[in-house]
């Protein structure tokens, strides 16, 4: 299991952050009950399963959306 961070451009609304959790959380490989999208900080905190997706996937479903990561993280847990 691997711990991501993405740091956003910025975060401008709530239903914004609802709209990235909604997106994350429909990701086969997410732990759902681990997403946390952070709106005064502008970061998603995530755990995934990176036999299942990778980062990068992540990543690219939040940019997707028309939101930009100015840059993440992943750790090992």
């Amino acid at each position: 299991m691997k711990k991501l961070t993405m740091q956003l451009e910025s975060l401008t609304c709530p239903s914004c952050m609802q709209k990235i959790e909604n997106a994350t959380k429909a990701l086969q490989g997410v732990q759902k009950e681990s997403v946390k999208v952070l709106f005064n900080s502008s970061k998603v905190k995530l755990d995934f399963d990176d036999s299942a997706i990778t980062a990068e996937a992540i990543e690219k479903a939040v940019t997707t959306l028309g939101y930009e990561v100015k840059k993440s993280q992943v750790k090992e847990i």
